[in-house]
């Protein structure tokens, strides 16, 4: 079987048995594609990998791309479904990713930004233009509902109640649950679709998704990145556009949100990944006690 063909049918597997998102599928492809490169490069055939291969692969891939932790287990995990297809198929007699062990890695607190900081990101924005209007518009939603970059992007439409302030998005796993954004968010995506849309979309092109770019078509991901990216370094800030969704979920906490709350509007299988957010939002409890018990003594001692 060709290289092209194995990594066409094994993108088949994940999203037809595996039953993985396709933005899973796509970062999967890339790490098999690096990874047949590398037995290309070593002159090593896919049936002779074994252990040491894998481990000799891993290791290049962290130094030469200097990999954390996180990717490096992303990578495992690309290996392992990659090699139980091989096994299927018969390329492999053995599957010598079975053994690969992910690296530990520490649990870093989610980077959040105060709404202070998000309004003077939004504030910066240039509006004259319909792009500008448009950014203005996707980053005041993600923050407003606690969306992933995948989800905004792949919006229609119909999917938004702009009067009920509500919306349906597709996320991981291609779970499908519904978002509440508030009225700032509301009145954005109003004029954005009365006002900016209909001269981004032009008169020939009759797409349905609801973010697009000039050429009329559905925004990509990478689109977003780059524009946050552009608007956050005119205000002094390094903040990923991703800091919106943790953001969103810590004001929601520290604001007394139920924590299974927050985990439906995040869209969380898993209630210990929304946990998270809690050590946060007591870290941001911390600073407002640090910052305003001073006052407190002081009114205490006036007999206030």
């Amino acid at each position: 079987m060709e290289k092209g063909e194995i990594i066409t049918r094994y993108c088949s597997r994940l999203i037809a048995i595996e039953r993985r998102s396709v933005l899973t599928k796509d970062c999967y492809k890339i790490e098999i594609i690096r990874f047949m490169e590398f037995l290309d490069t070593e002159k090593i055939s896919l049936a002779s990998a074994d252990i040491n291969i894998l481990s000799a692969y891993l290791v290049r891939r962290k130094e030469t791309d200097k990999l954390d932790s996180r990717s490096i287990a992303k990578a495992v995990s690309a290996l392992r479904s990659f090699f139980r297809f091989a096994c299927d198929e018969g390329l492999v007699k053995n599957n010598p990713a079975s053994v690969l062990e992910s690296p530990k890695h520490s649990k870093h607190l989610p980077e959040v930004i105060d709404r202070h900081t998000i309004d003077n990101i939004l504030d910066t924005i240039d509006i004259s233009k319909p792009t500008g209007e448009r950014d203005r518009c996707i980053f005041e939603l993600i923050y407003s509902a606690g969306l992933r970059v995948s989800e905004a992007v792949s919006l229609n439409i119909k999917d938004v109640d702009i009067e009920g302030g509500v919306a349906r998005v597709k996320g991981k796993g291609s779970k499908e649950r519904i978002v509440i954004f508030g009225k700032k968010a509301a009145k954005s995506l109003k004029n954005y679709l009365l006002e900016v849309r209909p001269k981004l979309v032009g008169k020939t092109q009759k797409t349905q998704s609801l973010f697009i770019g000039n050429s009329g078509k559905r925004l990509s991901r990478k689109s977003i990145w780059k524009n946050y990216s552009k608007w956050t370094s005119m205000t002094g800030t390094s903040s990923r556009l991703h800091t919106l969704r943790h953001s969103f979920a810590t004001d929601l906490l520290t604001g007394g949100a139920d924590l299974r709350c927050v985990q439906e509007l995040l869209g969380h299988s898993d209630l210990a990944t929304t946990q998270i957010y809690t050590h946060v939002a007591v870290e941001h409890l911390r600073e407002y006690h640090k910052r305003y018990l001073p006052k407190l003594k002081d009114y205490a001692e006036k007999g206030v």
